[in-house]
């Protein structure tokens, strides 16, 4: 199996689990191919007492002979079970079993469990009254289940109001890579990509370490960039409803404000998005943006107000990358190596760079020293001024210092021109108009490469580059 990066705090996590000396019912849940399988798999070194994992859309049917197919490989040898509750029992007596000859731990690991669960099955009122009867009283029992569904694991496992409200003893959410983990991943690759052309492969990939698996760092990042999306035989061409499909039973309603996201570049309210799709503003509605958030394709911040006026933004790079450029109708294989430094792809790397910043924003306060101190972050955008300002990043600290962050992507260092010096003090100077408690401000730049030097960079009181990004967040 090959090797495992990064995960050292959730396998440190496993590890104090494994060391409890009781029942353990842990979920692990994150988008799909971020690598929850993996994690399982090479943690417990693949020894278990009973594995088995659910079928994509598959029919209650198919999902029952997954199950039973498990029960056999592991040792089971009745009667195939024709019911969850009959499923159940037979790995209760599977694994009564085993933890009466064996005293060390007996690790169940279900994956992608919200399979498993199809319409009128029976399937949760089984998999409870299995833990509750049995599994929770077994002390050598690590129960382990996986799920890309994640709206699922997150409704019926970890926030349960239901028959599992409570069962768990601990869940672990496993977001993407950082750009830190992302380049160790490439060196074990053997790659010798610089950052600033990680960095570019990353605002396509975003941090999931399957699509970086299919990442040849022989090639550049424009030929593995039209491998993935636009040759004919490209890799990732169906992966985008195939992502969809795999997190959410009926995805039309979460494709609809992803798509209505894409276009939005600061997001949207609540309110926004439910008047631009034409729905009503229900607890439904707020249920699928809290799916949304769950799975890390969208993040919810706060425009420096109260959470009731938080704005939605779409957050996970292989869905706007695809929304930006999977859709275009081209017949060129070489479309991202025939349109470098075109003006297109550059506004691309600019407004993804500020994504990327945005999921880095725990580097940038520990490159700015100031990780030891409470702060909170977020984008801001203006209510009065005309034309609006917006700011890629507002970080206020507890100091009462608050930093104007300013990103600016570049493949040489940037010159900072009088214009853009401009610009920047005119969305200073809105900020404070409409925030008069807050009167200590600070620009930053995050750049790519630093600046070129220039007459006007005294404008910002700090400037971080790439490295910055690529640092080891204690």
């Amino acid at each position: 199996m090959e090797a495992l990066i990064g995960r050292e705090h959730e396998m440190a996590q496993l590890a104090d689990f494994a060391a409890s000396g009781r029942a353990e019912f842990v979920a692990l849940y994150g988008r799909r191919r971020v690598g929850k399988t993996f994690l399982v798999r090479s943690f417990f070194k693949d020894k278990f007492a009973f594995y088995a994992t659910g079928i994509i859309e598959g029919s209650f049917e198919q999902e029952l002979e997954a199950f039973n197919i498990g029960l056999n490989n592991y040792g089971y040898d009745g009667a195939p079970a024709t019911n969850w509750m009959e499923a159940f029992k037979a790995l209760a007596a599977l694994l009564k079993r085993k933890c009466a000859r064996r005293r060390k731990r007996q690790v169940v690991f279900v994956d992608e469990l919200p399979c498993f669960d199809t319409p009128n099955s029976g399937f949760v009122p089984a998999l409870d009254f299995f833990w509750n009867s049995c599994g929770s009283w077994m002390d050598n029992i690590f129960f382990v289940v996986c799920g890309s569904a994640t709206s699922w694991m997150v409704k019926n496992l970890v926030h349960s109001h239901g028959g599992l409200h409570k069962r768990l003893t601990h869940d672990i959410h496993l977001h993407p890579f950082d750009l830190y983990t992302t380049e160790r991943y490439c060196k074990s690759r053997s790659g010798r990509w610089d950052r600033l052309a990680i960095l570019q492969m990353y605002t396509a990939l975003g941090g999931v370490p399957y699509y970086w698996s299919l990442v040849d760092f022989t090639k550049s990042v424009a030929e593995n960039i039209d491998k993935m999306f636009f040759d004919d035989s490209a890799k990732l061409k169906l992966e985008y409803h195939a992502l969809y499909r795999s997190v959410y039973r009926r995805p039309e309603a979460y494709l609809a404000v992803i798509d209505m996201l894409a276009q939005n570049k600061q997001g949207m309210t609540r309110a926004e998005l439910a008047g631009a799709l034409n729905i009503i503003d229900n607890g439904r509605f707020g249920d699928i943006l809290s799916d949304l958030v769950h799975c890390d394709f969208v993040r919810l911040y706060n425009n420096g107000t109260k959470r009731v006026g938080g704005i939605f933004q779409l957050m996970d790079f292989f869905t706007l990358f695809y929304h930006r450029f999977g859709t275009a109708s081209t017949t060129d294989n070489h479309f991202w190596k025939n349109h470098i430094n075109d003006p297109k792809q550059n506004n691309w790397y600019g407004l993804a760079f500020e994504r990327v910043c945005q999921f880095h924003f725990r580097h940038i306060t520990q490159a700015l020293g100031v990780s030891g101190i409470h702060t909170e972050y977020y984008a801001w955008r203006s209510k009065h001024s005309t034309p609006a300002a917006q700011i890629d990043m507002i970080v206020e600290r507890a100091d009462g210092v608050v930093n104007i962050c300013e990103m600016k992507y570049s493949r040489l260092p940037y010159e900072l021109t009088l214009a853009e010096a401009d610009k920047i003090q005119y969305r200073e100077q809105a900020f404070l108009r409409e925030n008069p408690s807050k009167t200590w401000t600070q620009v930053v730049l995050v750049t790519t490469r630093g600046l070129k030097g220039g007459a006007h960079d005294h404008i910002a009181q700090k400037v971080l580059n790439l490295d910055h990004l690529f640092l080891d967040v204690k």
